[in-house]
């Protein structure tokens, strides 16, 4: 045997035993989901299709999101309402002869920094507590004159507010200038405090905007805020608005055009905007009959039958060769955690054991 047969005989006995462990990306789809018909795998395969994608878009969401989506448009009143901590200013016309709460050269009495007590009064001198939470300027104006009848002849009241923080509205990050603006009326709104505060900040990559009233969150990006004016909610007092960058991810691996986490860049990402995402799949490597979701739930979203997930573990199985799979690709929500991987194709490893071949009768000729 010749040298050059030697080497090569050698070489292919070296082929043969590797093929089965070529160095790949990621796993084939029969390696991923080889225990799938084990009863007790942790983990449950679906394969998604037209048949079943609008049952299992109703399957429990995992984004793990506390808000409670968004607050519809109103139209609110142009006066405001006195609440606690609101400072009330007073001024009092008194035309009797011996004016109670104004010396005999002057007609009026200025009676400043009167604040709104937690009971929802202030105090008026000679009166006592006059409750005014609740009311507008105007209102609270003719309970006071009316109560400062029984003791001033005909008196005279004009009546000022000063808004406290009850009464407005804390923007907290994300904006030009963060810090507390007053409300001036019932018919404030998200846009109009965003625009007080200095817009929402530049640097920010898909920003987010929270609002925080009592114990409930709502929350909507800022790009859908402004494409509607439907979503220009109105503001009340107390609340808190935070502005910051979107932190949902997905995790891309495999044959696809990058391995990567993914921020999501609008409120919904189906499976084939997630594709688009992570560059498509690898054309040389990928198997397009293979795209797999990974999901996981907890416990409690668990159902006994069809109408939800069996175990805690999910693969959803994906084939984009045909027009079922690419239909149910664009209808399947991408939530945040999924992991989207691309397994390789069986044909890969075909290819680089012929590419390898080729090089050894290369290998080979040249010794000869």
């Amino acid at each position: 045997m010749t040298r050059a047969a030697r080497i090569s005989a050698i070489l292919f006995c070296i082929l043969g035993t590797a093929a089965c462990s070529l160095p790949r990306g990621a796993g084939m789809s029969r390696e991923v989901l080889a225990s799938s018909g084990d009863e007790n795998a942790p983990f449950q395969v679906v394969r998604v299709s037209h048949d079943n994608i609008n049952a299992l878009r109703a399957w429990p969401d995992t984004s793990g999101s506390d808000g409670h989506g968004w607050l519809p448009a109103g139209q609110g009143s142009s006066s405001g309402l006195i609440r606690t901590g609101d400072l009330i200013t007073l001024r009092i016309w008194d035309n009797s002869e011996t004016p109670l709460l104004s010396g005999p050269a002057a007609p009026d009495a200025s009676i400043t920094g009167l604040q709104v007590t937690s009971g929802g009064a202030v105090f008026v001198p000679y009166v006592g507590e006059v409750r005014v939470a609740g009311l507008t300027a105007a209102a609270a104006r003719a309970r006071v004159e009316k109560a400062l009848t029984e003791f001033v002849a005909s008196p005279q009241v004009q009546l000022s507010v000063t808004p406290g923080r009850q009464n407005a509205v804390n923007v907290v990050s994300g904006v030009g200038k963060p810090g507390q603006y007053p409300l001036l009326d019932r018919n404030s709104t998200v846009l109009a405090v965003l625009s007080e505060a200095g817009g929402v900040s530049p640097s920010l990559n898909n920003p987010v905007l929270r609002l925080i009233r009592g114990r409930n969150t709502y929350e909507i990006r800022t790009d859908r805020l402004f494409s509607e004016a439907s979503f220009d909610a109105l503001v009340t007092g107390g609340d808190r608005i935070i502005v910051e960058e979107d932190a949902r991810f997905f995790t891309a691996l495999g044959a696809s055009g990058q391995e990567t986490s993914v921020t999501f860049p609008r409120d919904d990402v189906s499976v084939m905007e997630a594709m688009t995402l992570i560059g498509g799949l690898n054309d040389a490597r990928a198997d397009p009959k293979g795209v797999l979701v990974l999901r996981e739930y907890t416990p409690d979203q668990l159902s006994f039958d069809e109408a939800g997930p069996q175990k805690t573990e999910a693969v959803f199985v994906f084939d984009l060769t045909s027009a079922d799979g690419l239909f149910a690709a664009r209808k399947f929500p991408i939530y945040p955690g999924d992991t989207v991987l691309s397994t390789e194709s069986p044909v890969a490893s075909v290819r680089t054991i012929f590419g390898l071949l080729g090089s050894l009768v290369g290998i080979s000729n040249n010794l000869n």
